[in-house]
């Protein structure tokens, strides 16, 4: 099978059910405070690498090796993280932080679902470059969040500092 067939459910999820449950978080979902130097860089460095772990599965295919049942769950936990966390994501709070759902666990969880997905398709198609791609995904993804957690100190206030106490940045 064509590793085209793994990025389907992201881009229905991301981009698709995103747009139809609010267009405003699909705008919210893209927007990246960054306003340090090393801050552009990872963006970039974020950007991509999204790009590459979106396009390079058209180029790959699934393997059926001893990691397909792993890679297999992965992906599948991946694909309702997603899905859950892009839910939670279009309907935040009032005040516009997102509180309910996978946000009471983390307060970042689509990033920790695009993490397990690719990490899933990784193992499906036994792809070194892939792996080398989600690294600097991740690392770039971690400076970002730091980023946006600053942002949100500033927007939010005494708010967000209190739900930064109570959720963990990760899961």
């Amino acid at each position: 099978m064509n590793g085209f067939f793994l990025v389907v459910p992201l881009i229905f999820i991301r981009f698709l059910l995103l747009y139809l449950l609010d267009k405003k978080s699909l705008k919210r979902a893209a927007s990246i405070p960054s306003r340090f130097a090393e801050q552009k860089v990872m963006y970039w460095a974020y950007q991509i690498s999204t790009i590459l772990l979106i396009f390079y599965p058209f180029f790959l295919e699934v393997k059926g090796t001893s990691t397909w049942f792993w890679g297999l769950g992965l992906y599948g936990i991946g694909v309702v993280l997603c899905f859950i966390s892009t839910f939670n994501f279009a309907k935040p709070t009032e005040n516009g932080i997102n509180l309910k759902g996978l946000y009471r666990i983390s307060r970042n969880p689509m990033y920790v679902a695009y993490f397990v997905y690719f990490l899933g398709c990784v193992l499906l198609t036994q792809s070194l470059p892939l792996l080398i791609i989600l690294a600097v995904f991740q690392v770039s993804t971690h400076w970002l969040i730091l980023a946006e957690e600053d942002w949100c100190r500033e927007q939010y206030g005494d708010v967000y500092v209190q739900y930064m106490k109570k959720v963990r940045r990760y899961m």
